[in-house]
């Protein structure tokens, strides 16, 4: 086959039919004047609307057709008798095809412009997502390993030298990790670097001193081939063995001297001078340590389940223990809550703890019955973006493990709502206010510091009211943002009051030491000194009338 020609229709070639093409092949033939078993229809090309056909003489002898020259068909081609016998049709334009080979059938191209093209990028968008899998890859194992460094270098445990001292009446008594109950009566050391005769040392013991349990013994052949030094253990010196004190790291030590060292007292003026300054803040705000709390430091098993945020865990100096089940339940006795230092210091002014999780719900009112807790203050909504808190209070009444509550009032203000509260537990009764904080966004701060101000002063009254009784639980979602703002700005209010001045950097640290992370980001920390300086406000104007 050498040529086709090609002819674009007004119609819709995906609409024809056998009935339709036999009609157009015959009414072709009819222009040619020819048969119409001498014009064959390759195929239907949608996008340009048209049909490729191609006309073949008949070779009698062999039966076989072969096309004719699309120039020849054309000239042979009557253009007014194929308008009159396929007008249904509307034949627009007939043009000669010349890429078909010779002897068969244009088949439609695989390897079209478009789909060559479409490989291409393919592949490139391939290669692309594999060299970034990975680089991450890669990452990833620089980042474990760093990661393996470091706790392998934490993990790490400096043993002292041992001396040897003579035996002397006034010699005192060397304490160490390991007491023998009887000393070797002689430590016999052999260094062959050489692999030649080596001295040997003789030690001999003294009832004062506690020489160490290790021995070495003079090395054989087969010991001098591993080893230079051969070290033997005497089991039977081994005595009573003092428990593993993790002990604090340099950087540790730094961390706990600036918690319990730095202050930055601010009169009335400079605090309105250093809230217009926020950068400073900043900088400040960074430097405090976080002081969290490695999960190792507490020993319950299965503590993790009772955490809602398995990084943020309560400080095991501080923590609050909740009276056990029974002796052997550890688990029972652990609530991810800290006792607070309050205004000068005072021991467990506050609780600072999580917001109740589905399975911590009897140990929070537990919390609350045991420490005689006279306001809970939620700073949280149940939900934003993930659950933050459950909800762990019943609409009238409730039982949460031995602990009944009973809501007495409901009372909706403008940014907070205040529940009266009335807990029983066999013949006894308390009364607890519970506050619900809802206009603070999490890891945020409001736009306004007042309504927090309003319900501190607020809490403070009923704090008041309630000498003698427990410590005010306050909690947001994780226990330490939001938490911590209040009980900062609850702190430092109380210190402008008294002394007319304010440290709140002083009040950041301490609260850090008993909680790790409280006031989480620098943003509340400024956020703190806004609300004081809103305080200090109030107090002048109080002061003028």
């Amino acid at each position: 086959m050498q040529s086709i020609s090609k002819q674009t229709l007004q119609m819709d070639v995906n609409k024809l039919n056998i009935t339709l093409l036999r009609i157009f092949r015959q009414g072709v033939a009819a222009a040619l004047g020819l048969l119409p078993q001498q014009v064959h229809i390759n195929r239907l090309i949608g996008k340009k609307n048209s049909i490729e056909l191609f006309v073949s003489p008949i070779n009698r002898k062999t039966g076989i057709s072969d096309a004719l020259p699309s120039e020849e068909v054309l000239r042979s081609l009557n253009i007014n008798v194929l308008h009159q016998s396929l007008s249904q049709f509307g034949i627009t334009q007939v043009s000669p095809e010349k890429n078909v080979l010779q002897g068969q059938h244009e088949a439609d191209k695989i390897w079209s412009k478009e789909g060559f093209y479409a490989v291409v990028i393919f592949l490139s968008i391939f290669v692309i997502i594999v060299t970034c899998l990975m680089i991450l890859y890669r990452l990833k194992e620089r980042f474990q390993l760093s990661l393996r460094q470091d706790k392998e270098k934490n993990q790490e445990i400096h043993l002292s030298p041992i001396t040897l001292q003579p035996a002397l009446s006034e010699a005192k008594t060397v304490h160490s990790m390991v007491q023998p109950e009887q000393a070797p009566k002689v430590l016999n050391v052999v260094v062959d670097p050489q692999g030649r005769g080596a001295p040997e040392i003789k030690a001999t013991t003294a009832t004062s001193v506690c020489p160490s349990p290790f021995k070495m013994k003079p090395i054989g052949l087969q010991e001098r081939r591993g080893s230079n030094v051969s070290l033997t253990l005497d089991m039977s010196s081994l005595g009573n063995v003092e428990p593993f004190v993790s002990i604090p790291t340099p950087r540790e030590k730094v961390a706990m001297e600036y918690l319990q060292s730095a202050s930055r007292i601010l009169t009335r003026s400079q605090l309105r001078d250093v809230v217009a300054r926020s950068h400073l803040l900043q900088s400040e705000f960074m430097e405090i340590p976080m002081n969290f709390v490695d999960p190792k430091e507490i020993d319950i098993p299965r503590h993790g389940t009772k955490n809602r945020y398995k990084t943020i865990l309560p400080n095991p100096l501080s923590r609050v223990c909740l009276r056990p089940r029974n002796v052997t339940d550890s688990l029972s006795t652990y609530i991810n809550a800290n006792y607070i230092r309050g205004y000068s210091g005072k021991e467990k002014a506050f609780i600072a703890t999580q917001g109740p999780m589905i399975n911590t719900v009897d140990d929070f009112w537990q919390m609350v019955w045991q420490e005689d807790s006279p306001v809970i203050v939620m700073i949280t909504k149940l939900k934003e973006k993930n659950e933050k808190c459950v909800l762990y209070w019943p609409e009238k009444r409730g039982i949460y493990g031995k602990v009944e509550v009973l809501v007495i009032s409901v009372n909706e203000c403008d940014n907070y709502t205040i529940r009266n509260l009335v807990l029983k537990q066999g013949s006894h009764t308390q009364h607890v206010k519970h506050y619900w904080y809802t206009s603070w966004p999490d890891h945020k701060t409001p736009d306004s510091a007042q309504p927090l101000l309003q319900l501190m002063l607020d809490v403070e009254e009923d704090r008041l009211a309630s000498q003698g009784r427990g410590p005010v639980v306050v909690h947001c979602s994780a226990g330490i943002g939001r938490t911590g703002c209040f009980i900062a700005t609850s702190i430092g209010c109380q210190q402008l009051k008294e002394e007319g001045v304010v440290d709140a950097l002083s009040i950041v640290c301490q609260l850090r030491m008993d909680r790790g992370g409280m006031v989480q980001t620098s943003e509340q920390y400024e956020f703190v000194h806004h609300a004081l300086c809103l305080y200090e406000s109030r107090l002048s104007a109080e002061t003028v009338q």
